[in-house]
């Protein structure tokens, strides 16, 4: 919205004489302006909100009065206070801060259209799943086959859409690897929607998966955030593209400006987050910046990095996969399910090992940034 004032107004002055007094309204034609300007604001805006909003949950009861499934589990020495009562679906503080930032300083192209959309049908999933749990009182929640659902017809959407459009059409119908230069598949339509399927579902429930502990799942989604940050400016600019030998996809630098947004508005839920958190963004928050990161990766050709810069997000996935998988393979050969970990998600599995919540975070932080590091070495090991 501010791109489209600033410069109809710096095009109605252009023969004023005062027009020189106005020209600093330029720096809004910037794309590195416009995405500091979005952190900013989706920070502050945070901040401000963020009060009224755990407020408001409070009012409405919308408090997760069950006990979570860790403490449920029983063995959790480290864990000092219980979660039962805190506020959640805080999620919705997230997105309304990303929507309306995203939306006061990008330009307002397909890929941003896309990328909002879709964020709010995700968060609708995820409201529609945390009210389930509160009416319920078990945490139970909705079925998930009903989430695999919309979250795969959203995805196939996306990956039509972007097949079926004539400049982005090579983002499905090319698969790229990291540390390589050159697609692997050409015309693979089918294996690029395969694709797209399964990094913007599995990105979402992974997220979803990592929302176990106080801070943990925003800190890492922030700083992977940063990497595309990194990623869509170079995919957006067509000489940078040129230089490091990726894709250049029109339209992409919009998406710097909205992964901005999203690393303020998620410092700014972090300041409430964190140990021990006033709210907890439930999956009315985690579904959809999950989905988020899925569809940006998707959109700059790089959904493979997405596996190496949310690698705590993989990790946090697999280990629920193995341990289900492990459990009902022993349990149907030998007649009593066994356990590869302690407790799955893994987090859990360090909290029984004695880890106090915050030592797993930071410990979960630090492995997150080394993974971030080695996303973005892709742009030159190749």
């Amino acid at each position: 919205m501010l791109y489209y004032l600033t410069q109809s107004f710096l095009e109605w002055s252009a023969d004023k004489p005062w027009a020189d007094e106005v020209s600093a309204l330029r720096l809004f034609r910037y794309i590195t302006f416009r995405s500091a300007g979005a952190a900013m604001t989706a920070l502050v805006l945070s901040w401000w909100l963020g009060p009224r909003v755990i407020a408001w949950l409070k009012q409405l009861k919308f408090g997760q009065e069950y006990r979570d499934k860790a403490e449920e589990g029983g063995g959790l020495n480290a864990r000092v206070l219980s979660k039962k009562g805190t506020p959640t679906m805080g999620g919705i503080l997230i997105i309304l801060t990303l929507n309306f930032t995203t939306l006061l300083w990008a330009q307002w192209n397909t890929l941003i259209q896309l990328t909002l959309l879709s964020v709010v049908v995700l968060t609708a999933l995820g409201f529609y799943d945390d009210y389930a749990k509160i009416i319920q009182q078990s945490g139970g929640g909705a079925r998930a086959s009903i989430k695999l659902w919309v979250q795969a017809a959203l995805a196939l959407f996306i990956g039509l859409y972007l097949w079926y459009v004539p400049w982005t059409s090579k983002l499905i119908t090319q698969v790229m690897v990291p540390f390589y230069k050159y697609p692997v598949l050409q015309d693979a339509a089918v294996a690029g929607l395969i694709l797209t399927l399964l990094t913007i579902v599995g990105s979402s429930n992974a997220v979803n998966l990592t929302d176990g502990l106080d801070g943990l799942a925003i800190g890492c989604t922030v700083i992977v955030s940063f990497v595309f940050v990194v990623l869509t400016y170079l995919a957006g600019n067509v000489k940078t593209a040129a230089y490091l030998q990726i894709d250049y996809v029109p339209g992409a630098g919009e998406l710097t400006v909205f992964c901005a947004a999203l690393i303020g508005a998620g410092l700014g839920f972090l300041w409430f987050n964190c140990h021990p958190a006033q709210v907890f963004m439930g999956d009315t928050g985690s579904l959809a910046i999950g989905g988020a990161l899925g569809i940006v990766a998707v959109a700059i050709h790089q959904p493979l990095v997405l596996v190496i810069a949310g690698g705590i997000f993989v990790i946090e996935a697999l280990s629920v996969i193995v341990q289900t998988g492990w459990f009902r393979f022993t349990r149907w050969r030998y007649g009593t399910g066994r356990r590869v970990f302690l407790m799955a998600p893994i987090h859990h599995h360090f909290e029984k090992k004695g880890w106090y919540e915050s030592q797993v975070v930071t410990r979960f932080y630090i492995l997150c940034v080394l993974f971030a590091v080695m996303a973005l070495s892709t742009l030159k090991i190749r």
